[in-house]
């Protein structure tokens, strides 16, 4: 990556560039870059072990440097960031863009039960604007500078289709699912992230949370088993794995009145 190069996948992002598929910058970018229309791109950070944080949730050093720049620039690329509020009460996260050049994405989070309370940094620190996704029949404090979204629960909780329908409203369809793994692996098994990207550091931790916390398998005939391409960032190794195929299925489903499940 260059100067120049992430010049023309920001203008890209604006509409006014071109894709170039012929340099990895472009293969890995350029897809969440020049997405039309819906497009719902996964992010996770983890240690060799697949540990995103310590036992004790010390999180703030599993990226290396170059790890942190690609999450920086997959955020650049976006129009909304997602998180959970376990990522935001363990982190408290600023979601923003300041190891890059670019706009930060509108900061989403996903607050069911009503548990934050106001105090949070990223409701203070003058950085984009925060949509939060409550359920209808919480009751919380507000949340200064806030929107907040009420939405109907599902049995295991907020749907996250009717999350990504409600930021489709705003005109933000290229979303980036930031965490925590319970988060992610709603959107997963919802069959709505077209791509997954894994960044690997050189860490190895020994216990703590995983990455993603997906529903158990028997068998591994029962396994994600996307496309993958690999990308050497420098101080951290990334998958980028493409599960649009898999989750078209999903999709088209919902479209004849299939049951959504989450």
């Amino acid at each position: 990556m260059n100067d120049t190069i992430w010049s023309r996948l920001l203008a890209l992002r604006q509409g006014t560039g071109e894709v170039v598929t012929t340099e990895d910058a472009f293969r890995l970018y350029g897809p969440i870059a020049g997405a039309c229309g819906r497009f719902v791109l996964a992010q996770v950070g983890q240690s060799l072990d697949g540990r995103i944080a310590t036992p004790a949730g010390d999180a703030r050093d599993i990226s290396g440097r170059d790890g942190l720049a690609h999450l920086h620039r997959c955020r650049a690329l976006v129009e909304a960031v997602i998180v959970g509020v376990s990522t935001v009460k363990a982190d408290d996260p600023r979601l923003s863009v300041r190891m890059v050049k670019g706009l930060s994405p509108v900061r989403v989070i996903v607050d069911c039960h009503a548990e934050l309370d106001g105090s949070e940094s990223l409701f203070h620190d003058g950085g984009a604007p925060v949509i939060v996704f409550r359920s209808a029949i919480s009751q919380g404090q507000p949340l200064p500078g806030a929107e907040v979204i009420k939405l109907t629960p599902k049995l295991c909780g907020l749907d996250p289709q009717d999350i990504l329908d409600e930021l489709g409203k705003r005109k933000f369809h290229r979303v980036l699912v930031e965490g925590g793994a319970r988060t992610i692996a709603r959107f997963v098994e919802a069959g709505l992230v077209d791509r997954l990207h894994v960044a690997i550091s050189p860490i190895i931790i020994g216990s703590g949370p995983s990455g993603i916390s997906l529903s158990p398998i028997e068998r591994l005939t029962g396994a994600h088993r996307p496309p993958t391409e690999v990308y050497n960032l420098g101080s951290d190794i990334l998958f980028d794995c493409q599960l649009r195929a898999e989750g078209l299925s999903a999709r088209q489903s919902q479209d004849v009145g299939m049951a959504h499940q989450v």
